[in-house]
């Protein structure tokens, strides 16, 4: 058996295909694999944690009652008494101030007579007039004793009497004003004087009580 030479020609014109083919398959570009997915934690957030953070361009809002203090009203208002040194012309205002502080609640004869007898002692105590009307009270009042206060600028600014947590018992309040032997002479001075009612032969007595 006896093989036909190939033309030379073909043999050519397959080299040139097998040339093209291989240049064609160097031009293509390799294939790159997509990156890997995500895992599930980064990928997603948990929702209990956007719930409890805010983002950060919106403040965080704050359920907490407000504690930021009000304005009160108090409870006590300011006594409305003249200013040191006022003198006479101001004692009219502390009277009123008493009086509208403590109202009255004592019948008006026994209100004179407390608040006679608590002027008396209150002068007899500071500058020592009238202290032997009053032995039970002032027991030493037949020896000589310095007055605390001068009789000159001694003066007695307002007084009221008051029930003392009874009907038998009574109050006298007084302010006032005196120099003392230092030469200071000071005013709004208080003083507070006892009483306790007693029965004598049928007539009821207002008795001072002597002050501790």
């Amino acid at each position: 058996m006896t093989t036909t030479p190939r033309s030379p020609r073909l043999l050519l014109l397959s080299t040139v295909m097998l040339a093209v083919a291989g240049i064609a398959l160097l031009g293509v570009p390799n294939r790159q694999e997509p990156p890997p997915a995500a895992t599930a934690s980064h990928a997603t957030t948990d929702p209990s944690s956007a719930a409890a953070v805010p983002p950060a361009s919106e403040p965080a809002t704050s359920t907490a009652p407000s504690t930021k203090p009000t304005a009160s009203t108090p409870s006590v208002l300011e006594s409305a008494l003249p200013p040191h040194g006022e003198g006479v012309a101001g004692d009219r205002a502390v009277q009123q101030n008493l009086e509208d502080a403590w109202p009255a609640d004592l019948p008006a004869d026994d209100e004179r007579e407390l608040l006679t007898a608590g002027r008396a002692l209150l002068r007899a105590d500071a500058t020592g007039v009238g202290r032997v009307k009053w032995p039970t009270i002032f027991p030493d009042s037949g020896q000589a004793v310095a007055p605390a206060f001068a009789t000159a600028r001694f003066r007695i600014q307002a007084a009221i009497a008051r029930r003392d947590g009874g009907r038998d018992k009574a109050v006298v309040h007084l302010v006032w004003a005196g120099t003392d032997r230092g030469g200071t002479f000071t005013d709004l001075r208080i003083t507070d004087w006892h009483f306790t009612r007693t029965i004598k032969k049928g007539t009821a007595t207002w008795t001072p009580q002597p002050r501790t």
